[in-house]
């Protein structure tokens, strides 16, 4: 049986016009310095560094978090990983190996909107920070196993499903059956 994707946000324009990482994305935040940007993905360094290298991987598009997430999405997770890895090529880094790529999950998220967490060298992780960078912890996930996780995840139901159906709420636009 097959997850459905849930929007752990009830976001509306405001919470988009207020994001941190929307303004940060749309090149409304001047004290942010885009590092590397793609059509749809900005990268940019975490104001708090866990490690010598620490990159945040955000979307343009205002995403929650990693579970709003599902199978439509796996290649937006490849295309942030290589966006972060490519960073960290730029920045020196070349041992693949000692890197970890990862998200928070909610409710350990401090900004909410999808972010993809790129540190490097991961062997240097600080001690002080390291709880929150542990792979497959109730805090964080790699790319890799969200990834595989989103293989199972069927995309949420929309507004034309609540036709026939008078007990739910569209998570989309908030509208109910009834």
């Amino acid at each position: 049986m097959e997850d459905t994707a849930t929007n752990w946000s009830n976001s509306d324009v405001n919470d988009v016009e207020t994001c941190i990482f929307c303004l940060i994305a749309n090149k409304k935040d001047e004290n942010t310095k885009i590092i590397k940007e793609t059509k749809d993905l900005v990268c940019f360094s975490d104001i708090f560094p866990g490690a010598p290298h620490h990159y945040l991987v955000v979307p343009r598009e205002h995403i929650p978090s990693c579970f709003s997430l599902h199978k439509g999405h796996i290649d937006l997770v490849e295309r942030m990983a290589k966006l972060g890895k490519d960073v960290l090529h730029a920045q020196g880094i070349t041992d693949m190996a000692d890197i970890r790529l990862g998200f928070h999950q909610p409710p350990f998220i401090s900004v909410g909107h999808l972010h993809l967490h790129v540190l490097a060298p991961a062997s240097q992780i600080s001690k002080y920070m390291l709880y929150k960078f542990t792979p497959e912890t109730n805090y964080f996930v790699t790319e890799e196993v969200l990834r595989k996780r989103l293989k199972s995840i069927s995309p949420p139901l929309r507004c034309h499903y609540l036709e026939n159906c008078k007990l739910f709420q569209c998570i989309n636009c908030a509208q109910t059956g009834l």
